[in-house]
């Protein structure tokens, strides 16, 4: 059951972290220490601690660790101090024009101060209005003070910052996270056997997938095996494919200097993305490439990288549901060893040009019982690795797989 050795990793999540609001123009990279930083006129934003030790400067801690929540660009950055942290969660919203908040929690005994290098924030409670004392700190900071448990919000206005309070009825952090989950489950989504090869692949794909929504995919006449994967991802989080199309062709094309079997995988994601638009001519035209990057061994001008990001997304995905002629294999490569016997599910990946597939994976004993359901035009699912004699057109059902 296990699977063959492959060429790529699992996926990553990209370094950095971009905020922003969907719909909105302004961009800013959140530091591993959860500073912001921008080009934009409204500027960024750094922080220092004040604990009963020492100010803390975050830019130089070793004890700094950061995660975006769920693969989401929500994050949460933690500082340690004494008998504690202090944590801080920033998220962007459209709401006021667009606002990049910014929340600091003192989960640590005893009290504790957040210094801010501006003054112009959003804030929900006045700064204290004393000196700053023991750091030096760029003209026009300020500091809030934290208590044990306490929370306090500032807000980067992305448009005309100004000194004022908080718009009422911001949307908090856990609200913004399940939003940005809607938006990226859309492409779909896999629930992996905690602990093994590759169970961090459902944030770090969620994590590549936010970041395309943010900044857009890569150029595509610089990466077009990357604009293609990307802008699948993209279509498929429910973004119109039509503004990209002049695009699509660009790749399309460039992909005849690229090796033939990255080229299938970048070409069998834009036609999906043809089929979304309803441009079944270039569907056509596509096809007839695809059949000649399938015998073409002279595709290989371009080597892309093996750790290429879009490459190890898409690799990943056709490792769980692989498209075929006229149908698509469940679990092409087999059952990885560290998966065996551990439930684990799949939502909502490509089974085709117009068809997802989601299942669950049970255990009768050694034998892997697999519950399916597709969505749209049904396909022929087979697994010629776990059970060779196996095939169905079902739109739902089940099978205990026996090899």
């Amino acid at each position: 059951m296990s699977a063959p050795a492959t060429r790529r990793r699992p996926p990553s999540a990209p370094s950095g972290t971009t905020t922003g609001a969907l719909g909105g123009m302004w961009r800013a990279r959140i530091t591993p220490w959860g500073a912001v930083e921008t080009d934009e006129p409204s500027g960024g934003l750094r922080y220092w601690v004040a604990a009963d030790d020492r100010w803390h400067d975050p830019a130089v801690e070793t004890s700094v660790r950061q995660r975006r929540i769920e693969g989401t660009p929500v994050t949460e950055t933690r500082l340690r101090v004494p008998n504690g942290d202090v944590v801080q969660r920033i998220w962007s919203v459209p709401d006021g024009g667009g606002v990049t908040l910014v929340e600091f929690e003192n989960d640590s005994t005893l009290p504790v101060a957040v210094a801010l290098d501006r003054g112009d924030l959003l804030t929900d409670r006045a700064p204290a209005d004393v000196p700053i004392e023991g750091i030096d700190l760029p003209a026009g900071s300020i500091v809030m003070p934290l208590g044990h448990r306490a929370r306090v919000r500032v807000g980067l206005a992305h448009v005309a910052p100004r000194a004022a309070r908080f718009p009422s009825g911001l949307p908090d952090v856990d609200a913004v996270v399940r939003g940005w989950r809607r938006v990226l489950d859309g492409a779909g989504r896999f629930d992996l056997p905690a602990g093994a090869a590759g169970s961090g692949a459902a944030d770090a794909i969620s994590a590549q997938r936010a970041e395309w929504l943010l900044l857009g995919p890569p150029r595509a006449g610089e990466d077009p095996v990357g604009f293609l994967i990307a802008l699948d991802s993209l279509v498929r989080c429910g973004e119109p494919p039509s503004p990209w199309l002049d695009e699509l062709v660009t790749a399309v094309a460039a992909c005849a200097d690229v090796a033939a079997v990255d080229a299938a995988v970048a070409l069998d994601a834009a036609g999906r993305v043809l089929r979304v638009a309803d441009e079944r001519r270039a569907e056509r035209d596509l096809d007839r490439l695809l059949a000649r990057s399938a015998t073409d061994g002279r595709r290989a001008a371009l080597g892309v990288p093996t750790d290429h990001p879009a490459l190890a997304l898409a690799e990943f995905e056709r490792r769980l549901v692989m498209s075929t002629t006229g149908g698509a294999d469940v679990l092409p490569e087999g059952i990885p060893d560290d998966w065996i016997g551990h439930p684990f599910e799949v939502h909502g990946l490509p089974a085709g040009r117009a068809t997802t597939l989601s299942y669950a994976v049970r255990w009768h004993g050694e034998h892997p019982a697999v519950i399916w359901e597709q969505a749209g035009a049904a396909v022929t699912l087979r697994s010629p690795v776990l059970d060779a004699g196996w095939s169905s057109s079902a739109i739902a059902g089940e099978h205990l797989w026996r090899g």
